[in-house]
């Protein structure tokens, strides 16, 4: 950023401004949804507390369970970090900003402004705090004073699938006399959208090299 650019933002020495791509959840995952049935692919609500539960009717299963995977695949290195942002009307903002910690932003959306956030490790609420509501709004307003006469819509809260690193590997599972391969795809963090499209297709390279090596042994 150049010093007139930055004179905006006098709490802070240096600065970069860049055209990115923003992706808008609400609208993308039901597109992705209706691609996958499209491809004839089904879904089936239900809860799965077991492997084994799938190992019946299935023969490679997919683990995409974000913080589920803590009991359901055992793994300790899982924990919540818990995210909390609010939704404001503020159309006349067109540029997104991002403090350098990236705790503190300001996305511009179709319908409405993102602020945020909070990055609460191991914490499970999912319930609003005022008090971090109006931390994080007091914080973006430093950033960009006019969000003060900005409406505040709604306020949201989820829980980023975290660990040392993200679990993209294959794993065989003993279901009786059968071993049933399990690709495993979660620990994602704050990184899903970002990630999920490259990961998604390593996860099924996987599942090919695993339908091969099914078809190879049927074949010996």
């Amino acid at each position: 950023m150049s010093d007139a650019e930055l004179e905006k933002f006098p709490q802070h020495k240096f600065g970069q401004a860049f055209t990115t791509l923003k992706c808008e959840c609400p609208i993308y995952l039901p597109w992705l949804e209706k691609r996958f049935k499209n491809a004839d692919g089904q879904v089936q609500p239900g809860r799965v507390t077991d492997f084994g539960q799938l190992c019946v009717n299935y023969d490679i299963i997919v683990n995409c369970s974000g913080l589920g995977s803590l009991s359901l695949a055992g793994d300790t290195d899982l924990h919540p970090v818990r995210g909390q942002i609010l939704k404001v009307q503020a159309p006349w903002l067109k540029h997104f900003i991002r403090d350098g910690d990236g705790l503190t932003y300001i996305f511009p959306g179709i319908s409405s402004v993102t602020l945020g956030g909070t990055r609460q490790k191991d914490d499970w609420r999912l319930t609003a705090d005022p008090k971090d509501c109006s931390d994080m709004f007091e914080r973006c307003c430093a950033l960009e004073p006019s969000l003060k006469k900005s409406q505040v819509l709604t306020e949201w809260v989820g829980l980023r699938p975290s660990r040392g690193g993200l679990r993209l590997e294959k794993e065989m599972f003993q279901h009786g006399s059968r071993q049933v391969p399990i690709i495993h795809n979660y620990g994602h963090g704050g990184g899903g959208i970002s990630l999920h499209w490259g990961t998604a297709l390593e996860a099924t390279q996987l599942v090919k090299e695993c339908i091969g090596n099914r078809y190879l042994a049927s074949n010996l």
